[in-house]
């Protein structure tokens, strides 16, 4: 008796080994599929074309990304909820916008190099963009919506090391991880109407940051005592009072207000 359970025992196993072999195959047969074509699907930077159609949807992407990102860290930082846009419409912020775009075009031929000059890159474009940015809001409209000069290591108070630092980390990651991830999605999208909304949402970011500019124009214009003498200047007081603006910007300093 127990030697015939022993030879059914041993049937079965026989019988189910096979079918174990063929599943485990199988599975990893799948498993290898869906590796390449998650490899094909991420193409690496380096590797990426860069077209105007690509650089837009980096851009209004990293415009919404920004304001997420500054709304996150005042929030953790400074417990509270605060308006972190660049634009009277929209939750944008162009700097973050441009910068993406200044990363993906100036760092793609660092992409394939190693981690260390990645980051380096990252920091010097970052800083200086930043920098940039600050000199030139301040020339246009004499005011800036950051201000660093109590930081250790800052740079007329545009930039500091710390902020630097932040940049290349984030430059990294872009360049590695999250660029190539939103390249494949961008591809995703039917040709047709991926062009058909690049040339709609070009035209309204044109148009935001156009009226955001001349808005701040004059504001900046009523600071220094100019009344509106053309209907475009009284559209603006009209439309774009100081109130309205302080709710979009309310971080904006005005340069000649600074202590010394």
């Amino acid at each position: 008796m127990e030697d015939t359970l022993k030879k059914q025992k041993e049937t079965v196993a026989s019988s189910a080994a096979p079918e174990d072999a063929v599943a485990l195959e199988e599975k990893k047969k799948m498993k290898w599929l869906f590796q390449t074509r998650t490899k094909k699907s991420r193409k690496p930077t380096s590797q990426i074309k860069l077209t105007y159609y690509t650089l837009f949807w980096v851009f209004f992407i990293g415009c919404i990304m920004g304001v997420l990102l500054e709304t996150v860290w005042c929030l953790l930082t400074s417990h509270r909820l605060e308006n972190r846009v660049g634009l009277v419409y929209g939750p944008f912020n162009p700097v973050y916008g441009f910068g993406a775009v200044l990363m993906t075009v100036a760092l793609k031929w660092l992409s394939e190099k190693r981690d260390l000059w990645i980051f380096l890159g990252s920091m010097v474009i970052g800083g200086g963009f930043e920098y940039l940015c600050s000199l030139v809001m301040e020339l246009s409209f004499g005011t800036v919506s950051w201000e660093y000069s109590g930081t250790p290591l800052n740079l007329d108070g545009r930039t500091n090391i710390m902020y630097s630092f932040y940049w290349g980390l984030l430059g990294l990651i872009w360049v590695k991880e999250l660029f190539p991830r939103l390249n494949a999605l961008i591809e995703k999208i039917p040709k047709k109407l991926g062009v058909i909304l690049t040339v709609v949402l070009t035209a309204f970011m044109v148009f935001d940051m156009l009226i955001s500019a001349m808005a701040l124009e004059r504001q900046s214009q009523r600071r220094a005592g100019i009344p509106a003498s053309n209907a475009v200047s009284q559209f603006l007081d009209e439309n774009y009072p100081d109130e309205f603006l302080k709710k979009i910007y309310p971080n904006m300093l005005v340069v000649d207000e600074l202590p010394e």
